[in-house]
Order: structure tokens, then C-alpha cells, then sequence
């Protein structure tokens, strides 16, 4: 799933690149606009009900139950932190994309988009079973480091060669997300996608805000630098702590090991 959205993410920009060409910015979006209505109907009309795992309606209570046995483990707390912080504060250096270069935002936004497809091809086909767990780390700080250039405001063809090898390290979310399913019960998985889904959305909506904030007090250059680093720091933290070789840390997670899934919540 996570490789056809960055194919569709790519066919999205060379199509809206066209359609640019040949109509108004205002017809461009009613395009847009007309294609998720199609998307919407395709979905409500073309796909195959499924009985719901559940019986009976589920209330907010019921949710709020669901998260709180999901957020109990302190193994699952470092992986969904992991899959949510690091991440959504690099989709706040996209978001200044525009900003940063007007005439070139969308080469870099498919740029991102090819990075993230090829980052999600090489953890989901490539990478053997025993880097998987190994490789959080290091493709979470790819994801990272690559946008300090942006400090030295580089040129558009330097710049959308950055942007995409920094967006390998997207493939980082699929060795979290299997590592996340190895650690929760089989009953909670849909839950645990849901709120792993909901919480990077809200947090690309958080680095989006804090983008755009420490750009009007800055540039987006520095405010690009300054969530780089952020981002950095949080991967390293969440590393050091999931460590089970730190000193007196408990039996948890770990980036560096991959133990049998836990059963218990």
C-alpha cells in the first residue's frame, strides 16, 4: 500500500503539472476536485463489504479503551513515538517547500514522492530479516540529516536530489509498522493501525505548524535546519532510550534487536 501511494503521489505531480499546461489553476483543482468525488463513489460502490471484527456499535469509550491498552506497553510507546515524531516533523520541511523555491516546489514534491516509493521498496523487498530491526535508526536519521543542506540554500537541481535520497528513509514506517504488529495482539491490530494512522497524521499537521511558524521568524531555509534537527534528536532519544543495553533500562524495545512479539498488552 505505502509503495502504490508513492506511485500514485508521482502520476498525481506529472499529472497536475499537465493539467496546469493546458487549463486555469481554478479548473486544475476542479479537477481535483472531481476526482476525489469519483474516488469517494468507486468506494462506496466498489468495494466488497466485510462483517466488522466487532459485534454491536462502538462508542468513543470504547476507543479511549483501545488506546490506552495499546499506549500500556512501553515497547509500543517507543515505536508509535518512533513512527510519528521523526516523521511528521521532516513533512514540516516539505511543507515549506513552496516558500522555499515558488517556481520549483513541484520537482521538489515529486522528488520526495520517488524517494519514499524507492525507500519503500528496497525495507519492503530487499532488506533481509535480520536488518530489519536494525535499520530503524539509521533510515530515520536518513530521512533527517540529508535537509541540514538546505542551511547553505542550495539550488534547485542540488536541492530535489536531497529531497530524495532524504525520502528513502521514509521505509523506515514499514520496518516500524511490522515490528508494531509483532508487538501487539491479534485483536488490537486494526486499532493499533488506526491509531498509528491518526496520530502521523496529526503530527505532519503539528511539524507542518511549527514549519510555517519558525519560517515568519526566521527563512524556510532555518526553520527547514532547525526541525532537521529536531527530528535527529528525537530519533537518537528514542534510540538511547529503547536500548536495552543502557543502564537500567527495562526489557523493551529496541531498535537494535528483534525479539518474539509480545502477547500480552
Amino acid at each position: 500500500m505505502n509503495a502504490s501511494a508513492g506511485v500514485m503521489q508521482i502520476f498525481g505531480f506529472a499529472a497536475g503539472g499537465v493539467l496546469m499546461a493546458v487549463l486555469s489553476p481554478r479548473g486544475t483543482l476542479l479537477a481535483g476536485a472531481g476526482l476525489y468525488l469519483a474516488a469517494a463513489v468507486a468506494a462506496r460502490f466498489g468495494l466488497t463489504r466485510r462483517p466488522p471484527r466487532a459485534a454491536g456499535r462502538l462508542s468513543v469509550r470504547d476507543t479511549w479503551r483501545g488506546n490506552a491498552r495499546l499506549w500500556s506497553s512501553r515497547q509500543r510507546r517507543y515505536v508509535f513515538l518512533a513512527l510519528w515524531v521523526p516523521n511528521g516533523l521532516i513533512v514540516g520541511c516539505e511543507s515549506l517547500f513552496v516558500p522555499y523555491a515558488p517556481a520549483h516546489a513541484g520537482p521538489l514534491f515529486a522528488a520526495a514522492a520517488a524517494g519514499m516509493l524507492a525507500g519503500d521498496v528496497l525495507a519492503g523487498r530487499f532488506v533481509p530479516p535480520s536488518w530489519r530491526a536494525r535499520l530503524g535508526v539509521p533510515l530515520l536519521l536518513l530521512l533527517a540529516l540529508p535537509y541540514t543542506i538546505f542551511a547553505l540554500r542550495p539550488g534547485p537541481p542540488v536541492a530535489m536530489a536531497v529531497v530524495a535520497a532524504a525520502s528513502i528513509g521514509y521505509g523506515a514506517s514499514l520496518l516500524l509498522q511490522e515490528r508494531l504488529m509483532a508487538l501487539t495482539p491479534e485483536e488490537l491490530s486494526g486499532h493499533a493501525l488506526g491509531l498509528h494512522s491518526s496520530g502521523m497524521l496529526t503530527m505532519q499537521g503539528v511539524g507542518a505548524l511549527i514549519a510555517g511558524t519558525a519560517a515568519q521568524l526566521t527563512s524556510p531555509a532555518t526553520a527547514m535546519a532547525i526541525l532537521t534537527a529536531a527530528s535527529a534528536a528525537v530519533t537518537l532519544i528514542l534510540g538511547r532510550l529503547s536500548d536495552p543495553r543502557a543502564p537500567g533500562h527495562p526489557r523493551a524495545f529496541s531498535f537494535a534487536a528483534n525479539r518474539p512479539a509480545q502477547k500480552r498488552s
